[in-house]
Order: C-alpha cells, then sequence, then structure tokens
C-alpha cells in the first residue's frame, strides 16, 4: 500500500516562509514525475511545483521567483519551501506522485491527504 504523507503545513504572516514535506512510503519501485498542488475554497485544484525523475522543476506562474520544489537523494520525500507567502498563498496543498510498485506495473498517481497552508495577519 503506497502513501504520501504531508506535513509542515501552518498559520503564518504574509511575507512569512513554510516548508512542506511529502514522505512516501510503501511498496515503490520507481518514481515518474512529482508535483505539489494547492486548492483554495471555492476555486479549483491547480499545480504549483514539479520535479521530473531527472530533476527538471517547473513552478507556475503565481509562484516563480518564491517557491522552489525538490527531493531528497533517496527520492524518496519532496518538498516545497515558500517564501515570500501572500494571503491568496492560502490554500490546501497536496502533494502527488507518479510511481509504479513493482517492474512490471504501470505508472499510476497517487495523492496526499492535503495539510493547510494559511498566510493572513
Amino acid at each position: 500500500q503506497v502513501q504520501l504523507t504531508e506535513s509542515g503545513g501552518g498559520s503564518v504572516q504574509p511575507g512569512g516562509s513554510l516548508r512542506l514535506s511529502c514522505a512516501t512510503s510503501g511498496r515503490i519501485f520507481s518514481f515518474n514525475t512529482m508535483g505539489w498542488y494547492r486548492q483554495a475554497p471555492g476555486k479549483q485544484r491547480e499545480l504549483v511545483a514539479s520535479i521530473t525523475r531527472f530533476g527538471t522543476t517547473d513552478y507556475a506562474d503565481p509562484v516563480k521567483g518564491r517557491f522552489t520544489i525538490s527531493r531528497d537523494n533517496a527520492k524518496t520525500t519532496m518538498f516545497l519551501q515558500m517564501n515570500s507567502l501572500k494571503p491568496e498563498d492560502t490554500a490546501v496543498y497536496y502533494c502527488k506522485a507518479a510511481l509504479r510498485s513493482s517492474y512490471y506495473s504501470d505508472y499510476s498517481d497517487y495523492w496526499g491527504q492535503g495539510t493547510q497552508v494559511t498566510v493572513s495577519s
């Protein structure tokens, strides 16, 4: 059973920073692209940042220059460093990973349960 577990969310004032983590566990053979998404109240879930298995990163325009996505060397934990946070960054943040559990299986998408980030003065 594959699990993705986010942590690091919380409340912060505008201009502050948070670091989100997404730990993977279970039977995992290999990873493909991993990413962070967010969903604000009344809005659709949107992609914030992604990182390929080769380490190539991509960011949504609203977070470019402020957020940084990364992985640990074992590629089992993904991070999102969020700096210069704004009230419009308030949302539930989810991690997603495309991975396969064995050599013979296809890649499937797995989601974490989400972690709340609130930016308010």
